[in-house]
């Protein structure tokens, strides 16, 4: 009897993709950002387009030129002509160009000034600890020198050995 495998579901699936951190987190952002662009359009519409409006004659969504003339709009739709409202396209720009700057300076900016900070930290004691690893080896390193270059000394000199201490050492010489 073979055995088969099953393969986990769509809906296990489905659910593990929910559940993945990445996933709420654009959730979360997509809904806030959805929030956010309603105070960028409503500053735009009831601020900056008059502030614009108030060098030309009128609102700036209402600016616009003809296409083919005449240009008759009634009620928001072309009643002749082809009118270009570039107005409204301006409009839209200013939003998304304000939006991206709040964006920008108040999140992205000291977001990634933060994380530089905790890299640097980070790093900083990284370093710290590889010269801490590093010291304490050379240290190993030459205290073994020493000790090789004793033994090399003791088995060089007459009468020396390297079980009896030497003179003037613990054990003192051997009688």
């Amino acid at each position: 009897m073979v055995s088969e495998k099953k393969d986990p579901g769509i809906w296990q699936g489905f659910k593990a993709f929910l559940m993945r951190g990445n996933v709420v987190d654009l959730a979360v952002a997509v809904v806030i950002g959805a929030a956010f662009t309603n105070i960028v359009n409503s500053v735009v519409k009831g601020v900056i387009n008059p502030l614009v409006g108030a060098l030309g004659t009128k609102d700036l969504d209402h600016y616009s030129s003809c296409l083919k003339s005449p240009c008759v709009v009634k009620n928001g739709e072309a009643v002749s002509g082809i009118p270009i409202l570039w107005g409204s396209v301006l409009s839209a720009t200013l939003s998304f160009v304000i939006t991206a700057a709040v964006v920008y300076f108040l999140m992205v900016m000291p977001m990634a000034k933060y994380l530089a900070k905790q890299a640097a930290r980070q790093a900083a004691k990284e370093g710290t600890q590889e010269v801490i690893e590093i010291s304490e080896l050379e240290v190993l390193k030459e205290i073994r020198d020493v000790l090789v270059a004793q033994r090399g000394a003791e088995g060089d000199r007459p009468g020396g050995d390297e079980t009896s201490g030497g003179e003037g050492r613990p054990g003192g010489p051997v009688l």
